[in-house]
């Protein structure tokens, strides 16, 4: 990306997407580690670490392990807060007031941005420790793009795209397209196999169509028509709609969709015809898994391309997304700190944190989940990133109206693409 994005996240539907696979616990309070024997590298070390996770939820749980190994290891002393959902609300005044925080947690795109003035320069401890060798590059380029240095350590790692059902696959006798043409076939290959190709529910519409959108025009004119409208004056916004429109006709949506969430989502398990696919990210997996009760056997392809895109746009950029762990630029105690978080982050601990959350593992060297299936395969192959409904919610004002207008969308409200794009001009 060329320039700096400031997304509103669905207005915290990402913040929910981006939790929404982990549970919702928010409950806080204080847990300590152990600390160590007196022999360690950092002997009479106190860090204070403020959690948006719930010590009842498996990544706290599997935090509060990390951490009390570290400290018996190196003899620090962590006093973890177990803030919860509510972090976002507090952390700002909190850092501003230099409140007793040496490390936290929180989603990639708040902390640089919202956080940017308080957090620490990681650069120079990371290449020390070799941090490159353990972390997914699309992260790292992508947060020391925004802020100018490298600003966090990826926590939990999040990607979008399509994700299947590869047993439906297979029974249909289909693979996964890479083209929106192949796309299409392998939708009424489904259809004729006596399956639903697509999942949607209305929370997520943005996000599909905005996938769409960004692969003809990309997601800084998607930004950039967010903000201050003109969408009829680029007949590329028609040819993506109409091609949703004509994908709606098709009937390739599930019975009922776009519905609302997680109803369209849920019938990937229980629908009669069972859905096959969905648009989302990666939480999708384990919620739709406890919905049925069992594991789907879960494939991912990358959005497909788009014939006729705008010069320069790329065609396989990727929704990437992670929860992060920050350092304040004011603690004493910086470089423990940052070991702390890549300690947590990597190796033993980071494995049992994606098998216990069902998540991605941010060392790439750690086996992802089956649920997570393809996941680790895209986010190294994706060198272009995405936020959450690609420059669909650069327009605060508006992110409200323009979701209800993509809804009607894929309601089939629109005659034609021209009409989607003269609806959203409406709004400006």
């Amino acid at each position: 990306m060329k320039k700096k994005v400031l997304s509103v996240l669905l207005a915290s539907a990402m913040v929910a997407g981006l939790v929404a696979g982990c549970g919702n616990s928010s409950g806080s309070g204080s847990g300590s580690g152990d600390g160590g024997s007196g022999s360690g590298e950092y002997d009479g070390v106190e860090l204070t670490y403020w959690s948006m996770w719930s010590n009842t939820e498996p990544q706290g749980q599997v935090l509060q392990e990390a951490v009390d190994a570290w400290s018996a290891e190196t003899g620090a002393n962590v006093t973890i807060e177990w803030k919860g959902r509510d972090i976002k609300n507090i952390l700002s005044s909190a850092l501003e007031s230099q409140e007793k925080i040496d490390l936290f947690e929180d989603g990639y795109e708040r902390i640089t941005s919202i956080y940017l003035d308080y957090v620490a320069d990681l650069t120079e401890m990371a290449d020390a420790a070799g941090y490159a060798d353990q972390s997914f590059a699309v992260f790292n380029d992508w947060a020391t793009e925004q802020a100018g240095f490298l600003p966090c350590i990826t926590e939990q790692p999040q990607v979008g795209g399509v994700f299947y059902n590869q047993d439906i696959f297979d029974d249909a006798g289909v693979e996964a397209p890479t083209t929106w043409t192949e796309f299409l076939e392998v939708c009424q290959a489904l259809v004729d196999a006596g399956y639903a190709p697509m999942a949607l529910d209305s929370t997520y519409a943005p996000f599909f169509f905005g996938y769409h959108l960004a692969r003809y025009i990309g997601q800084d004119a998607t930004t950039e028509l967010t903000t201050n409208g003109g969408w009829s004056n680029n007949p590329l916004v028609a040819q993506a709609a109409q091609d949703m429109i004509d994908f709606v006709k098709a009937g390739y949506l599930v019975d009922g969709a776009p519905d609302e969430y997680p109803a369209s989502q849920n019938k990937m398990a229980l629908g009669d015809p069972q859905a096959a696919m969905v648009v989302c990210a990666n939480y999708v997996t384990s919620e739709v898994n406890n919905t049925a009760g069992e594991e789907l056997n879960w494939g991912l392809f990358n959005y497909p391309s788009v014939e006729g895109a705008a010069d320069g746009v790329d065609q396989t950029a990727a929704y990437t997304g992670c929860n992060s762990i920050a350092v304040a630029n004011y603690s004493e105690n910086q470089q423990a700190a940052f070991d702390l978080a890549t300690f947590i982050t990597s190796g033993e601990y980071d494995q049992k944190m994606a098998d216990a959350a069902g998540q991605i593992p941010a060392d790439p060297s750690n086996t992802a989940p089956a649920s997570q299936t393809g996941t680790v395969e895209t986010l190294n192959a994706t060198q272009s990133s995405l936020v959450w409904n690609m420059g669909l919610n650069a327009n605060a004002d508006l992110t409200s109206s323009i979701q209800e207008v993509v809804v009607k969308l894929y309601e089939g409200a629109y005659a034609t693409g021209e009409d989607f794009a003269a609806a959203l001009d409406a709004l400006y």
